[in-house]
């Protein structure tokens, strides 16, 4: 039988490709998505459900009872938005989804995108590493039988996304560089989701996993 997984952040780049990724795999027997807008996609093993408050989750005990993993992806770039907004969402948002998916099903395995240069001290004057490391430690204490962090460098997408902020842009542009000057730094949007995926069907001795360990959990 297959696993059954959530998804959020599957509107972002890495989130929309690990849904395509996700629907096209046989092992993944359905996928349900938690976004605040329709998507514009539609597929059997599909299952939208749109949830306006990402810091509460009444209602949704019977999707995380009867479901074998989250994929943690919903997440925005800091240089969009306050640094308050960025905590929120990163932090906040996933820690309140966590706990409450973990008290719920304990057994679920939960993973969780994080990025290159996140600080498991959480000492960085960077906000994203600072942001990113407190949010890993806190998930890691939670009672999830599985939890992984994947921490990928540049993202490249596997599928072009339409409307890019400028930001984006330039960044996907920084990302592109890096990759052709040092190729193990950076990871397609479509490696970047089977390597979760993976996770999921096949678990891991350990819980971080940078770039290059990413790339390896293709062919594990």
């Amino acid at each position: 039988m297959g696993k059954s997984i959530i998804i959020t952040g599957a509107t972002g780049t890495a989130g929309s490709q690990l849904l395509r990724e996700a629907l096209a795999d046989n092992e993944i027997s359905s996928v349900t998505v938690l976004v605040r807008r329709p998507l514009d996609i539609q597929h059997p093993k599909l299952k939208v459900i749109i949830h306006p408050d990402f810091l509460n989750y009444t209602g949704l005990e019977g999707l995380f009872k009867n479901s074998d993993a989250c994929i943690w992806c919903l997440g925005i770039s800091q240089a969009l938005v306050s640094k308050e907004e960025y905590i929120k969402i990163t932090y906040d948002y996933a820690l309140a989804a966590a706990k409450a998916m973990s008290t719920i099903n304990p057994q679920m395995t939960f993973v969780f995108l994080s990025g290159m240069g996140a600080d498991s001290r959480e000492k960085s004057r960077v906000l994203f590493a600072w942001v990113k490391g407190k949010t890993e430690n806190a998930l890691k204490a939670l009672p999830f039988k599985h939890f992984y962090i994947a921490r990928p460098g540049g993202i490249i997408p596997t599928t072009k996304k339409a409307n890019m902020h400028f930001k984006e842009k330039a960044s996907l542009f920084a990302a592109r560089i890096m990759g052709a000057i040092v190729p193990s730094t950076v990871i397609t949007s479509s490696e970047l989701g089977r390597a979760m995926l993976n996770f999921v069907k096949n678990g891991s001795d350990k819980v971080i996993h940078e770039n290059k360990e990413l790339k390896k959990r293709i062919s594990a």
